[in-house]
């Protein structure tokens, strides 16, 4: 599999599909505020899933096992359920669980924290409803999170911080957004808030540029560590006499 191209690949279907949900959007003779119209309609990550779904399935696992459209839900504690963007259950057992999460400008002041919250969130949410026993006798799942930014000017600009009362962390000092967004990524695995994150940055274009800032969370990174799941998965299923 060359997962190179099919990253590119995936990427470039990415602001295709948001393209077309504006046109759809003006041709319907109505727009949404700001980039809204480009989101509205969803399936812009639809490219990413199949590319994560068919490593899983080359890493070992049935492809009927794997959910990106339909029976997405999974139980909190917080909440009663949480709908996430790639989920597999084999044999009755969690294996993972996915978000494909965005950003694209102008708004990445009004959106980061928003972001920041959504993830910790989710994430914190499944960890203690799997200790709650909410996914039976399953071994520990595999959460990933992938990010997209869009690479621009704009989010590689020094953000001032507000501090009226108290110092912030001072990683985040004149911290631009991309350089925010990989603090994220990189805290959510270190603090096992995720077992592993990707950041890609991508101009939008009809010929985008990838790059990606971080090698810790490069998706060369991430599919290695989802692969390793997998195989340790499949692993203890031979042992337990399943397979």
């Amino acid at each position: 599999m060359d997962t190179d191209k099919r990253l590119r690949k995936a990427v470039q279907s990415y602001w295709n599909e948001r393209g077309r949900n504006k046109n759809k959007q003006i041709e319907g003779g109505r727009i949404d505020a700001g980039t809204r119209g480009e989101v509205t309609g969803g399936a812009q990550m639809g490219a990413m899933e199949v590319l994560v779904a068919d490593i899983l399935c080359d890493a070992g696992l049935n492809k009927l096992d794997i959910r990106t459209r339909t029976a997405l839900e999974l139980p909190g504690y917080y909440r009663s359920e949480k709908k996430w963007d790639l989920i597999v259950v084999s044999e009755g057992q969690l294996v993972t669980a996915m978000e494909f999460k965005s950003q694209v400008g102008p708004s990445f002041g009004n959106n980061f924290n928003n972001r920041s919250e959504e993830a910790i969130g989710s994430a914190t949410d499944i960890w203690v409803a799997y200790r709650e026993g909410r996914f039976g006798k399953s071994p520990t799942p595999f959460l990933g999170y992938f990010f997209l930014l869009e690479d621009c000017d704009r989010v590689k600009t020094r953000v001032r911080n507000k501090e009226p009362y108290f110092k912030v962390d001072p990683v985040f000092d004149k911290a631009s957004y991309s350089k925010r967004y990989e603090l994220l990524c990189r805290r959510l695995v270190l603090e096992r808030v995720y077992s592993a994150a990707c950041l890609v940055m991508a101009t939008n274009s009809p010929k985008t540029t990838l790059t990606q800032p971080a090698e810790d969370l490069s998706f060369k990174r991430f599919e290695a560590a989802l692969r390793g799941h997998v195989v340790t998965f499949m692993g203890s299923r031979k042992k337990s006499g399943k397979n």
